[in-house]
């Protein structure tokens, strides 16, 4: 793949075998930034886990501090009176048997669905085209629950869904370049921490094995993730 001139400068003033601590990683980022859009700032991690094996996953949601900067849309489904909670907490689209038959159709002009319990045998048949998308209301993430309020205002202020990929990999796009370099740093802390939280009890030996930082147009820079989790334990 070939790099604009500006990339491969950029990459020539990064250490390709360092670990940096993530207070000079976020420095480089924003000192490097040349994009002429606010460039979006993604975290991976390498986890020691073997997501082949049911009790092995590595799933959750965490609520940014500082949110991720992004316009989040939701559509929920709820009928009466939690169809009113939704559309008063700020979701997008609220309905149930007509927004099942628009997506159907083909709309899936959203970012994240919510639904009350009852909803789901609306849902269920949705599957086929919500879960390749990871749009799937869901238990396990609170997208299905009866507080409804709680769920949106809390997608709409910065909570994210992680779950770990077929390469014990996991990746989350934590806020924009142009935050403050410390709010930066606290929604890399927080994701981190959920990260660490959700470890399985089945896994065995190092969890946390590497972890990197990147915005939409930087390489990737190598984070000291020992430093990570002695940042996570003050």
């Amino acid at each position: 793949m070939k790099h604009s001139k500006k990339y491969q400068e950029y990459r020539a003033k990064i250490d390709r075998l360092k670990k940096y601590r993530l207070d000079e990683a976020v420095q480089i980022l924003k000192e490097g930034h040349f994009a002429k859009f606010d460039e979006s700032i993604e975290v991976a991690v390498r986890l020691g886990v073997n997501p082949k094996h049911a009790d092995q996953m590595v799933r959750g949601t965490v609520a940014l501090p500082n949110g991720t900067g992004k316009v989040v849309r939701v559509a929920a489904f709820a009928q009466g009176d939690k169809a009113t909670e939704a559309t008063e907490a700020g979701a997008d689209v609220v309905g149930s048997d007509e927004l099942a038959d628009k997506i159907k159709g083909g709309w899936t002009d959203f970012d994240v669905a919510v639904a009350t319990p009852d909803m789901m045998k609306v849902v269920g048949p949705l599957g086929k085209v919500l879960g390749p998308r990871g749009l799937m209301p869901n238990p396990k993430t609170g997208t299905v629950t009866m507080d409804l309020a709680r769920a949106i205002k809390e997608l709409k202020g910065g909570r994210i869904e992680f779950r770990v990929d077929k390469q014990a990999n996991v990746a989350a796009s934590v806020g924009k370049l142009s935050f403050d370099g410390d709010k930066i740093q606290e929604n890399v802390l927080a994701f981190m921490g959920a990260i660490m939280r959700a470890k399985p009890t089945a896994a065995k030996g190092a969890y946390l094995l590497g972890a990197a930082i990147c915005s939409s147009m930087s390489p990737g820079i190598k984070l000291d993730h020992q430093e990570l989790v002695a940042a996570l334990k003050k």
